[in-house]
């Protein structure tokens, strides 16, 4: 049974460790009533600034802002602090390695952490516990410890819940007293138990007579549903079940209070049942671990950027995507309430509010009444052009938002768009001059894995991009022509780290170009995912298809948009020296002067696997 509400703890989660740089350093917690926070840093006169976001009768979103007395904050070195509590210290030995938790003020980056893809119930081990453990070490013997982990997307997957995570979201809700939206127009059954596993039925379609008759759908007369994951069974819809689920992917203590495996599930079909009960065992594991990553998160600066599955899948995939979910309000509500508790729990941390603050006022406007009323808030999020930022660093770290700037086809609105439009390609080519070394974070690979891409290319040209997610930048003539001219320029970077996910495997790829000005090198660095797999069977048939289709000799290459380019593929000790891995991992990155050294994954079991660079 849940706890009686007096009994709440006053911290769910936090602190987590979000931007740390000279200027200024972000905390971000959760806590269940309104309190007075400060944090301070051993040995530095410090102030710290609180904003604090009411969501519900016990929920408040709290950052702490650390400015440094002395102009600015040191940096590549430990820094010990501490959190007070309306005037008490606040200690959790959970969070600590030693005797408090610590930071570092990266600058020079040695050693950074990067992955993405957190399923929470998928039956992989969560490779976070991976970092975790690697960051202890480092931390007990004094060797140089990772100062950033970079998560590059689908942090969570809000269109693939498991039906006892969507049990305890709605016992969060009313017990935490979530404040709630206008209730959506979709006939949804009443109760719970007949959601679960069959929400999807009730989402909103687009009917086949109005699809293009290029497509499949229009001949076999499918409606296309607007939410296109095969796994929407439990889709979020509402802004409050948005706010449950973000508290769940990341506090141990919010589920201490909840009963969600005891769910009776006589009244779901046998095959929902057997699910049910596969699904509560993956997330039992994944709670007993978030003590963990909590602590992981406590002890290092964590950045994020969003992909498809923090909102929904296929997000801005297409044109026609769009104008669906435009044209349907119910849609547009879903879609825009994931952005919204994206821009909470996420974005907000990544600049330590310094532009995305600048949405508070409208946000607190939208409330009246107990509840939230959107419609003036949507226009001003979607207005918002400042999800991707940077970090100056050596080598500069430099992440892209490659969902809300999207290039659109004008003349086909079912083709896939390009993942950033010209201006932001534009943009993206100011930040990258006269750099000598930049890390740069695209949620999807800039150079993947010719074979797969090919297979996009076949269902694309039959009128179904949704259904393999042709999500690549090679799969627009436009974006891709503009991104490889990037690469070629003489004042571009000598040595690009490109580290990217969503793909469910990791890789490592080296790439030069063949007719450049000047001598440089772009590393394409997959991690993915965190905890997810691709199905390993059908990754080796497709390994062994990409290597005998696009060999060095093979005439293939010709046709592919990146000829200008050479590609190389760099073997893992994984297995048999596999160079395309499908296991749960999180990535090592090390660096020497801004060049990469050493390229490692860490696995959730344990393993440690190496890439060749040679």
């Amino acid at each position: 049974m849940s706890l009686p509400q007096a009994n709440l703890p006053t911290v769910l989660c936090g602190p987590m460790v979000r931007r740390a740089d000279p200027q200024s350093i972000c905390l971000q917690f959760v806590v269940t009533k309104p309190v007075e926070m400060n944090a301070s840093i051993e040995g530095l006169k410090t102030t710290s600034t609180q904003t604090s976001v009411g969501l519900g009768e016990r929920l408040f979103l709290v950052f702490l802002v650390l400015s440094c007395e002395d102009k600015e904050f040191p940096t590549d070195e430990e820094l010990c602090y501490r959190v007070s509590i309306d005037g008490t210290d606040y200690h959790n030995e959970a969070l600590c390695y030693h005797q408090t938790p610590s930071l570092v003020v990266p600058k020079v980056l040695s050693k950074v952490l990067h992955g993405s893809c957190r399923n929470p119930h998928h039956p992989s081990k969560d490779s976070l516990l991976a970092a975790d453990d690697f960051l202890g070490r480092q931390i007990k013997s004094t060797e140089q410890r990772p100062s950033l982990l970079l998560m590059s997307g689908d942090q969570v997957y809000a269109d693939d819940v498991a039906g006892p995570m969507l049990v305890a979201i709605h016992q969060l809700i009313p017990l935490l007293g979530i404040y709630r939206e206008q209730p959506l127009a979709l006939n949804l059954p009443q109760t719970l138990a007949s959601q679960l596993y069959v929400r999807d039925k009730y989402l909103p379609k687009e009917p086949w007579n109005k699809r293009s008759k290029f497509s499949l759908g229009y001949w076999t007369r499918k409606d296309e549903p607007h939410f296109s994951s095969v796994k929407s069974g439990n889709h979020l819809i509402s802004f409050e079940e948005f706010i449950a689920f973000y508290i769940l992917n990341f506090s141990s203590a919010a589920w201490q209070l909840l009963n969600p495996f005891e769910f009776n599930t006589e009244k779901l079909s046998r095959p929902h049942a057997l699910q049910f009960e596969a699904e509560t065992r993956a997330l039992e594991d994944f709670v007993s671990n978030l003590p963990r990553v909590e602590r992981l998160m406590a002890n290092i600066s964590t950045l994020m950027m969003f992909d498809d599955h923090d909102i929904t899948d296929d997000w801005n995939l297409t044109p026609k995507w769009e104008q669906n979910i435009a044209n349907s309000p119910d849609s547009k509500r879903i879609v825009n309430n994931g952005l919204i508790s994206y821009w909470l729990f996420q974005g907000l941390g990544n600049d330590a509010l310094q532009q995305t603050g600048t949405l508070f006022d409208a946000f607190h406007d939208a409330f009246a009444e107990g509840t939230w009323h959107f419609p003036k808030f949507d226009k001003a999020i979607h207005r918002f052009g400042q999800w991707h930022y940077c970090l100056d660093t050596y080598p500069k770290v430099v992440v892209l938002d490659t969902r809300t700037h999207r290039w659109r086809s004008e003349q086909d609105f079912n083709e896939p768009s390009g993942l950033m439009d010209w201006e932001s390609l534009m943009e993206l080519q100011d930040v990258l001059i006269n750099h000598e070394s930049v890390l740069l974070v695209s949620p999807a690979p800039v150079f993947g894995v010719k074979a797969i891409e090919t297979i996009q290319a076949i269902f694309n040209t039959c009128g179904e991009p949704l259904v393999v997610d042709v999500e690549n930048w090679m799969a627009h003539e436009g974006a891709a022509k503009k991104l490889i001219e990037i690469f070629k320029r003489e004042d571009t970077p000598k040595e690009t780290i490109i580290l990217s996910g969503d793909v469910h495997y990791s890789f490592c790829f080296s790439v030069q170009a063949r007719f450049g000005r000047h001598h440089n090198r772009i590393w394409q660095l997959t991690a993915s995912g965190i905890k997810n797999e691709f199905p390993k069977g059908l990754l080796s048939i497709l390994e062994k298809l990409d290597t005998w289709l696009f060999a060095t000799w093979s005439p293939f290459n010709l046709f592919t948009k990146r000829w200008q380019l050479a590609v190389s593929k760099h073997r893992s000790d994984y297995g048999k020296g596999r160079y395309l891995v499908s296991d749960s991992a999180i990535s090592l990155i090390e660096l020497e002067q801004g060049k990469l050294e050493r390229y490692a994954l860490l696995h959730g079991t344990g393993e440690v696997s190496h890439f060749d660079l040679n």
